[in-house]
C-alpha cells in the first residue's frame, strides 16, 4: 500500500531532510552531492559527539528540549552513512 508521498533524502552527516535543490551540498568539483546537505557540504573534520552536540543545540528549532534532541541524535546519527 502506498500513500503517494515520497520521502526526501536526508543528509548522511546531520540527518536534515533535503527537499529542494538548494538543500543539497556540493563536492570539490562543484557538482551536487546527494549525500550531504548544504550545511555539511564536504565532510569536515567533525567527530560524532560534536555532531550530536550540534543537533542538541538546535532543540528550539525542533520544538523539543535539549535533552530530547540529544537523545534523538544519539539514536539516529550513528545510523547515517558518514558515521557507520
Amino acid at each position: 500500500m502506498t500513500t503517494g508521498q515520497t520521502i526526501a533524502p536526508s543528509c548522511q552527516s546531520c540527518g536534515m531532510p533535503m527537499e529542494k535543490p538548494e538543500d543539497f551540498g556540493t563536492g570539490a568539483e562543484g557538482f551536487r552531492n546527494n549525500d550531504y546537505c548544504h550545511l555539511c557540504g564536504l565532510p569536515s573534520r567533525i567527530y560524532r559527539e560534536q555532531m550530536i552536540d550540534k543537533i542538541a543545540g538546535m532543540a528550539p528549532m525542533m520544538k523539543m528540549t535539549e535533552t530530547q534532541a540529544r537523545e534523538l541524535a544519539k539514536m539516529f546519527i550513528p545510523r547515517l552513512k558518514r558515521w557507520r
